[in-house]
This record gives C-alpha cells, sequence and structure tokens, in this order.
C-alpha cells in the first residue's frame, strides 16, 4: 500500500525579477490572479488533494507571503461590526489552522533542488507533494488530486507532464518515454533544459510532483547542474530504476504564472470560468478582439 501524501513543498524563494518593477517589494507569489494571490491557489490545490501539512521555502522579503496566510484581527473585526457577513466568511473560510503551516528559509538562491533539501527536516521519512505557484492549472479536478488518486495506484515518483514544442524543451525537464498506459507514462530517463535536437521526447515536467524521501539523500550529494544550481530533474533522474517512476498526463490547462503573457492568460481563463465574472467580461473581450 502507498503512503497517504500529508505534506506538500511550496518553493517560494525566488526573486520574480521577471516582474520588475511589481515584485520589488512584492513576492512574485503574491501577484493577483482575479482576486487571490498565486500562492493562495496552490495552497487550495494541495488541501484538495488531501494535504494536511504546507510547508513554503522562502528567503528575505517574503513576510506579505507569511501574513496572507495568517490571522488579521482587526479586519475581520471591521468586517463583522460593518456586517460584510459574506466577505468575513470568505476571509476565515481557508486559512489553515494552527500548526498547518511551516515555514523555512533557502539562505541561497542554489535551485528548486536546494528549495527542496531545504524542507527535508519538515518532511521526514515520507513521500511527499511539491507545488510550484508559477505553474497555475485551471482543471474541473485539481491537477494534485488527480496525482494523488493516480500515485495510490503505482506509488514511488510521479510528476505532472505535458507535451510542448519542440523548440521549447530547453525550458523544462524532458522524459525518455517507456510504455505509456492511459495517463500514466514511464520514465526511462530525465534530462533538464535540452535543447530541441537533443531532446529525447517533447514530454515535459511541469510543475508539480510527488516524490518519495529518498530524493533528499540524492540532493545531499547532488553536484551542480544547468544553470549552476542543484537541479532536482538531476536528483530525480539518479531514483531512475530505484522506485517506480511515471510521468502524469493531468486534465486541465496550465499556464506559466513566472511570464507575463502566461500570467495574463491565466487572468482571463480564471476569470472567464468564474459565473460572477464571466458574462461581464466575455462580451468585453469579444469587442476589444474584433477591434484588434
Amino acid at each position: 500500500m502507498t503512503k497517504k501524501i500529508r505534506k506538500a513543498v511550496f518553493p517560494v524563494g525566488g526573486l520574480g525579477t521577471r516582474f520588475l518593477p511589481a515584485t520589488k517589494a512584492m513576492p512574485k507569489e503574491m501577484l493577483p490572479v482575479v482576486d487571490k494571490p498565486l500562492i493562495h491557489y496552490a495552497m487550495e490545490e494541495a488541501r484538495a488533494a488531501g494535504v494536511e501539512h504546507f510547508i513554503f521555502v522562502t528567503s528575505r522579503g517574503k513576510g506579505a507571503l507569511e501574513d496572507h496566510f495568517d490571522r488579521h484581527f482587526e479586519l475581520e473585526e471591521t468586517l463583522s461590526r460593518r456586517g460584510k457577513t459574506a466577505e468575513l466568511e470568505a476571509l476565515l473560510g481557508w486559512q489553515p489552522a494552527m500548526g498547518e503551516v511551516s515555514y523555512v528559509r533557502q539562505p541561497e538562491a542554489l535551485g528548486l533542488g536546494h528549495a527542496v533539501l531545504c524542507a527535508k527536516h519538515l518532511v521526514g521519512d515520507e513521500p511527499f507533494a511539491v507545488i510550484l505557484p508559477d505553474d497555475l492549472v485551471l482543471a474541473e479536478k485539481p491537477c494534485l488530486a488527480q496525482m494523488v488518486d493516480a500515485h495510490a495506484g503505482v506509488g514511488g515518483n510521479l510528476v505532472a507532464v505535458m507535451d510542448v514544442p519542440r523548440e521549447h524543451t530547453q525550458r523544462y525537464g524532458v522524459l525518455t518515454p517507456g510504455k505509456a498506459e492511459g495517463a500514466l507514462t514511464e520514465v526511462k530517463g530525465l534530462v533538464e533544459k535540452p535543447k530541441p535536437e537533443v531532446a529525447p521526447s517533447t514530454l515535459s515536467v511541469i510543475g508539480r510532483y510527488i516524490l518519495e524521501s529518498a530524493i533528499f539523500g540524492h540532493l545531499e550529494t547532488q553536484e551542480r547542474g544547468a544553470g549552476g544550481e542543484i537541479q532536482l530533474t538531476d536528483a530525480m533522474a539518479k531514483m531512475i530504476g530505484e522506485v517506480p517512476f511515471h510521468g502524469f498526463t493531468f486534465d486541465g490547462t496550465r499556464f506559466d504564472c513566472g511570464d507575463k503573457v502566461g500570467f495574463l492568460q491565466a487572468n482571463v481563463a480564471f476569470a472567464l470560468a468564474r459565473p460572477d465574472i464571466g458574462p461581464k467580461l466575455a462580451p468585453f473581450l469579444a469587442e476589444t478582439a474584433a477591434k484588434l
């Protein structure tokens, strides 16, 4: 039997340089998509997958992120006093309970693998999820919940994958695919950011992972890879053959919110999916598109 996925790691120590000057004083994970910050969507997705412990790997200047998941008694009192019951319920309905959230600092920007390694003492000896808030997935059933269901049947390491244009392979970790069955593809090899002409496929990893805790042993001895960073992909590649390893093709649309165009697309898509906003926004978008 596979163990329940109780913990999720959120690597949120990045500087967000692609969104300067907006991210000079505000963490990029706090950029709003419609009316919720990116990190809020990530936490909701983890909670929908049954996660009970939320581990944020932060860095200097991320105080606003921590404040977002803390109680704001003055705001709550003001809403209560003004009779704004719906707003108060919306505020309190998602906030984590005592002990559900932990924060750990990443002292140096040494890559995704290093960020995950910083959470080792909080994860312990059990499988865990990793969610990159920059990757926002619009889906009827949240992406991580789909993965947890699939993981219950196969165990081991499981990564969310999607086909990308071959010219974009050098942005991703790319699979050497093996046997495919339904949404699952056996991982025979894994390479970080290969050039298009040498990429083993176009099946690429996006920011959702379920990993065995043995990954920490590999990360601790991991040499720096692409970009001079400790790459999570390189450590995962060493586990091929040690544990079952599959790519999972999820149902849904992924938006790269680390990119300005992707971020704007996510705002439009998520707004259109909202019954309170979509019908009002759609005519404006249609009129604007007709003028282009």
